[in-house]
């Protein structure tokens, strides 16, 4: 195993069988985000994507919660400086976490999921929906959470609800902020499986390092067909569909994989 130096406890990660767990790490506020730990899952989120030894990728949260997303005690107690002071500065700033860390799970190249413990809320959940895969015990509540404090949400939460769910599930959600249950979730297809408390980590680790061993590469193609299936045009998926595929016939591990199957064997993959 290897542990991860993040620049912060507020953010955990380690390196173990090829798949990388980043633990969200304040129990004391649910895991709500704070500058300094979204910064460095940002970082970190950019140092695993580009490491050979990470094949999957696995965010969670500690003592038992997922993230309870913006920390609105501390928004409740910041002073109003202004109400517009830095606004584009502000937003700037905010554009680049976004895309560091919910778009980079979106996009990066290596499958990437959910584990979620407990409460996924607000920009928490937003970052959940990012994933790939999302994996949840049950009585975990997911909720949007936005309307609640007035905001209008953030992260790309809209964009990935709503691909998932539909645009008239994902405004009801939206609007009126209902706390899903996980079963509720699994119904909708936002949770892909439930596990008991007791077998979740062994679960989500046994689905983690089963991808960190499949075919890499033709990971990284599969996913960005499916990413560009959500919003790409009929004749221009189908036409990069078929171009992955033909170059993914071409690699080392496909040639494997298929003298595996001749030969009645699981195939050894290397990424080649």
């Amino acid at each position: 195993m290897t542990t991860l130096d993040t620049g912060t406890e507020e953010l955990l990660a380690e390196i173990k069988d090829g798949v990388a767990v980043i633990t969200m790490n304040r129990p004391h506020r649910r895991n709500a985000f704070s500058t300094g730990m979204i910064s460095a899952l940002g970082t970190v989120l950019a140092q695993v994507e580009t490491d050979e030894a990470v094949g999957c990728v696995v965010l969670t949260g500690a003592a038992g919660a997922f993230s309870a997303g913006g920390d609105v005690k501390s928004m409740a107690a910041r002073s109003d400086d202004g109400n517009g002071s830095g606004l584009d500065a502000a937003i700037h700033r905010q554009r680049l976490s976004q895309r560091a860390t919910s778009g980079r799970l979106w996009s990066m190249p290596k499958p990437t999921i959910a584990a979620i413990p407990g409460p996924a809320a607000g920009a928490g959940l937003s970052l959940a929906l990012a994933c790939d895969l999302r994996y949840a015990v049950p009585g975990a509540i997911l909720t949007t959470a936005f309307a609640k404090v007035a905001f209008a949400g953030d992260y790309g939460g809209t964009w990935f609800l709503t691909r998932l769910v539909g645009p008239s599930k994902a405004k009801e959600l939206y609007y009126f902020s209902e706390r899903l249950s996980a079963e509720d979730a699994e119904r909708l297809g936002i949770v892909n499986a439930i596990f008991p408390a007791g077998d979740f980590e062994r679960e989500v680790m046994d689905r983690a390092r089963k991808l960190a061993e499949g075919p890499s590469i033709a990971y990284r193609y599969m996913k960005e067909n499916l990413n560009r299936a959500t919003f790409g045009e009929l004749g221009d998926c189908m036409d990069l569909e078929v171009t992955h595929h033909v170059h993914t016939g071409l690699t080392e591990d496909h040639r494997e994989a298929a003298r595996a199957f001749t030969e009645k064997r699981q195939p050894t993959f290397r990424g080649r």
